[in-house]
């Protein structure tokens, strides 16, 4: 699974919040495997610094043949949101998987 992450205005990058988010993409890996080619990590400071609830973290994933799958979360840090993100973009993969295989379409 290629992993692509990206930040954006407000927001830098740094070797723990790349592990970070790799640690909690390990789980989708590892439980979709080859199904899903790539995922690609966007986080956004929504508020520029001012504090409170205001990072965003979008996740798209590409699982093979299908249409992409994307989870949004919302949180007071990078690593709180990418961990609430992660969490979702497992369900929904779950979801959308199981109903192209209910379709044999998968």
């Amino acid at each position: 699974m290629q992993l692509e992450l990206n930040t954006g205005e407000g927001m830098e990058t740094s070797p723990a919040l790349e592990r970070h988010v790799r640690d909690k993409l390990a789980g989708v890996e590892r439980r979709f495997g080859e199904r899903v080619t790539r995922v690609e990590v966007y986080l956004k400071d929504t508020n520029a610094g001012k504090g409170g609830v205001d990072t965003v973290c979008t996740i798209e994933a590409h699982p093979a043949g299908l249409s992409p799958v994307v989870v949004e979360a919302e949180a007071i840090d990078a690593y709180t949101a990418t961990h609430e993100g992660a969490r979702k973009l497992e369900k929904a993969l779950e979801t959308r998987i199981a109903r192209a295989q209910a379709r044999n379409a998968y």
